[in-house]
């Protein structure tokens, strides 16, 4: 008892429970981070939050990365699981695509490669002179193209940004998708078939339902990482894009802390930002709760 419960959960007090009480003391404070003293300022740091536009702008943004990533991301890897798995050919049994082990190891391939590696390829790509975006887009006739800058413009910058997020974890959880959908009984799908249900009533009749825990567990994790996209939001446009149009939490927090010397608003930042994910956890959990879903499959 004491060895497997009581040492993990002291390693978890020290390592987590403990750095967010001293994160959310600091937040009550105007410590600069450099010195001995931290005078005590109340809730002085949230009312000043709660006025700056620059941090409701950055907070706005997070919650778009919030709404629009984990929502692209799983509708598309479980799109492109279900044809994996049984989105094949109608004659004969139950299978899916043909190439199936490429796809998998190619889509996958994106989720191995450091986030900070994936940012700088891309900007790259984007790059408005020299990049491949612009360079096959005018190939095939789009002039208006030349020189376009993605990351700098501000109509396309989010969208821009957002598209490399979903590049790098579609692969993933398409390749979870499919593991999930594997466990399902093929005579569903036989059965399925027999009654006339096409490929997509048998997607959502079918294979969501069932995997509908996995779907829960992973919208969650695919939403903490969108309100914590600091390396990929960090490495396309380190200065907040055009007008803060890609100015994340996460980034305020950094230049707060670190390059304004106000560690006591900075942790004020990263309070807001914790209690925004308990949150949102707790909404994926009731919105599934009221649909069925309880452990792994759908009651």
């Amino acid at each position: 008892m004491v060895v497997f419960l009581g040492l993990p959960f002291c390693f978890y007090v020290l390592m987590v429970l403990y750095p967010f009480t001293q994160a959310t003391y600091y937040s009550l404070t105007a410590w600069t981070g450099f010195s001995p003293e931290q005078p005590f300022v109340g809730l002085g740091n949230y009312a000043r939050l709660a006025s700056d536009g620059q941090f409701r702008t950055a907070l706005g943004n997070s919650l778009t990365l919030l709404v629009v990533v984990p929502a692209v991301v799983m509708v598309a890897s479980f799109a492109l699981a279900c044809l994996l798995t049984f989105g094949g050919s109608t004659a004969g049994s139950v299978r899916g695509m043909r190439g199936t082990a490429f796809y998998r190891v190619v889509s996958f391939f994106p989720y191995v490669v450091p986030a900070i590696v994936i940012g700088i390829i891309w900007a790259q790509i984007y790059d408005p002179s020299g990049g491949l975006l612009n360079g096959v887009l005018t190939a095939v006739g789009l002039d208006r193209f030349t020189d376009f800058a993605w990351l700098g413009d501000v109509g396309t910058a989010m969208g821009a940004t957002i598209a490399v997020i979903v590049w790098a974890f579609i692969g993933f959880y398409m390749v979870l998708f499919v593991a999930a959908i594997q466990g399902i009984d093929p005579e569903l799908f036989e059965a399925a078939r027999l009654d006339g249900a096409g490929r997509v009533r048998s997607a959502l009749s079918i294979a969501l339902p069932a995997i509908a825990g996995s779907v829960r567990t992973a919208y969650v994790y695919m939403g903490i990482l969108a309100l914590d996209a600091f390396v990929y939001m960090q490495a396309l446009n380190p200065n907040g894009g055009p007008d803060s149009s890609t100015l994340v939490v996460t980034q305020q927090i950094f230049s707060t802390a670190f390059s304004q010397g106000q560690f006591g608003v900075a942790c004020a930042m990263g309070v807001v930002l914790a209690l925004v994910t308990l949150l949102f956890v707790g909404l994926v959990f009731a919105v599934f709760r009221l649909l069925g879903v309880r452990g792994g499959a759908r009651g």
